[in-house]
């Protein structure tokens, strides 16, 4: 990246996504890309490209934003070696414009001083780090409670950014809870007919095949609070004392 187009790329990571490859992102990516705000909110559909997103907007702190820091977390092993690969593949669609000194299937640290790392959510494998400039969680709906409270104070000092990208798993866990105070968010909802690459024959035959309860969730964004619930879980939890100690006969 030399001279305008390198400086064009640092002002605006849509030219960005375009230079990676990314040539017609969706009007959603487009403006989330483009978000500044320090705390975002992406309620997506399955296979919606927010991997992607947060793929592209990781790289591009890390190329511009020197001696930085991206933390990826999803809940297993095998979806953060997948994130990462978008990592890697937007970073060699470049061209390795920014030298790497170290890169492994879950880390990339550049000569620029900055680093990405991406890992499976469990808490142990996060306690002790810090200044973290960007934390992206993925499958959010997905990670424990514990998980997101252990990793929250990474940002206090560094005053990163914190990106929560899913899709609906129930009325339950922080990624609910946030989609509750979405208006202190940037946040976005996307639903499966707002992606040009889904047919419309195919979300007819995924509603006949899953039925209404799975496709609300999957593809309309939708927070349910069982397939088969009598009483919402919200509703239980307001009239069930919790942490009572039971008895086993």
């Amino acid at each position: 990246m030399q001279g305008l187009t390198s400086l064009q790329m640092r002002l605006d990571r849509v030219r960005f996504a375009r230079a990676c490859g990314l040539d017609a992102p969706d009007p959603w990516q487009g403006l989330m890309l483009r978000s500044t705000h320090p705390r975002v909110i992406a309620n997506c559909h399955r296979q919606s490209g927010k991997s992607t997103v947060a793929a592209l907007v990781a790289l591009h702190q890390a190329l511009f934003t020197p001696s930085s820091l991206a933390l990826l977390l999803s809940p297993t092993l095998r979806q953060s070696s997948e994130l990462f690969r978008k990592c890697l593949d937007v970073y060699r669609a470049l061209g390795r414009s920014e030298p790497a000194e170290a890169e492994s299937a879950l880390r990339l640290e550049l000569e620029n001083g900055s680093r990405i790392i991406s890992l499976p959510g469990k808490e142990g494998t996060v306690r002790g780090i810090s200044k973290v400039k960007l934390l992206i969680i993925d499958e959010a709906s997905r990670v424990p409670d514990e998980l997101y409270k252990a990793v929250r104070p990474m940002l206090a000092v560094s005053g990163g950014r914190l990106i929560l990208l899913s899709t609906p798993f129930g009325t339950r866990g922080f990624y609910y809870e946030e989609y509750l105070r979405r208006e202190k968010w940037d946040y976005y909802e996307v639903p499966a007919e707002e992606c040009p690459r889904i047919s419309k024959e195919f979300l007819e035959e995924e509603k006949e095949t899953m039925g209404e309860w799975w496709f609300e969730q999957e593809y309309h964004c939708k927070f349910l609070s069982g397939q088969d619930a009598a009483f919402r879980i919200e509703d239980i939890d307001r009239i069930v004392k919790r942490n009572i100690e039971t008895w086993e006969l």
